[in-house]
């Protein structure tokens, strides 16, 4: 407690929370590690730049493609499909079309006709 009352008055709000004693008390064990302890489960390997740019290719190919589909020619999971294409690719479904989120006017009145 004396701990994280110095550090709240040394660094204000930007102060660790009450769990300086998790450390503390590693401290006192003789465990002076500052770096994560490796985790169980299998770390991410899907989500490389060679796997993101073959989804795009797959979706530029074809932008009426699903993400079953993807996900079956890939051999990933239906999730890890569902994450790529909006977060690392930045794109979304579109009535029936792979689009990317941001479109001005005239893109968005092209996707419409084709």
């Amino acid at each position: 407690m004396e701990i994280c009352t110095i550090l709240t008055g040394t660094v204000e709000e930007h102060a660790p929370s009450y769990a300086v004693k998790n450390w503390v008390a590693q401290f006192k064990h003789g465990d002076f590690s500052t770096c994560d302890e490796p985790r169980l489960g299998r770390p991410k390997t899907v989500t490389t730049p060679e796997i993101i740019d073959q989804i795009h290719e797959l979706i530029l190919e074809d932008c009426r493609i699903s993400a079953k589909s993807i996900d079956e020619q890939m051999g990933i999971s239906r999730e890890r499909v569902g994450s790529i294409i909006p977060e690392d690719l930045d794109m979304r479904k579109l009535s029936v079309k792979w689009v990317p989120k941001c479109l001005n006017m005239d893109q968005k009145h092209q996707q419409c006709q084709s």
